[in-house]
């Protein structure tokens, strides 16, 4: 019952750590315009996304255009994307043999429980790798962005700030990571012992001492 528990509650983080990595994928909130030098009137804010960028005017106005070529963008910005996307996809197949190898579904029968711990323990180990290589794009494109904050060379509007799409990545990664260390812990290996239940060794333990304590007194009396 507590590996049928750790299981749903590994699938829930993990199907969350999903949906949210998918929202901060599509988001322009990655790079955020940065004002600095003591400017007082802002007419225009800047958002910067691995697919769009849109421009958002005092008057509420909302302007967002896609990028016109993949190759012309810089060569981290493809890579991420390739990251964020593979992360996705490994998720989406992580979810399909977690649901089929979980063991309060019936996609593999009764009589398979090796064969859908199995399943388990790689769907969590999917999602372990797809939470690793959702940090890349997102702890890379932060440092860059510091980087170029804190450097003198770049001009003040070429500056930019870390976007909430950054902060809400940083969740998805840790709700995957999280998710998939619990599949896999509630899923040990077929013949594996099950954890002791707490106190339980202890009483075993007096109870045998107890017993040998009275054999000895039985023999000193014969």
């Amino acid at each position: 019952m507590a590996s049928t528990g750790l299981q749903l509650m590994g699938l829930v983080l993990a199907l969350l750590g999903w949906v949210c990595g998918a929202l901060v994928c599509a988001a322009p909130l990655w790079r955020v315009s940065a004002f600095v030098g003591g400017e007082i009137v802002i007419a225009q804010v800047l958002w910067e996304g691995l697919w769009m960028n849109c421009l958002s005017q005092t008057t509420g106005q909302i302007q967002c255009k896609t990028y016109d070529s993949t190759l012309a963008l810089p060569m981290f910005t493809q890579a991420a994307r390739s990251l964020a996307v593979l992360s996705l996809l490994l998720c989406l197949l992580a979810i399909i043999l977690g649901v089929s190898g979980a063991k309060c579904t019936h996609c593999m029968g009764d009589n398979n429980q090796d064969s859908k711990a199995r399943l388990e323990r790689i769907a969590g180990v999917l999602f372990i790798v797809a939470g690793l290589a959702y940090l890349i794009p997102i702890c890379g494109t932060a440092y860059a962005i510091i980087r170029d904050f804190y450097d003198p060379n770049v001009a003040a509007p070429l500056k930019r700030e870390l976007g909430p799409a950054l902060y809400l990545g940083w969740g998805a990664s840790i709700l995957l990571l999280v998710g998939g260390a619990l599949l896999h812990i509630g899923s040990p290996p077929p013949g594996a012992r099950a954890l002791p239940i707490i106190g339980r060794p202890a009483k075993d333990d007096q109870q045998t001492v107890a017993t040998g304590e009275v054999k000895q007194q039985e023999k000193s009396f014969v």
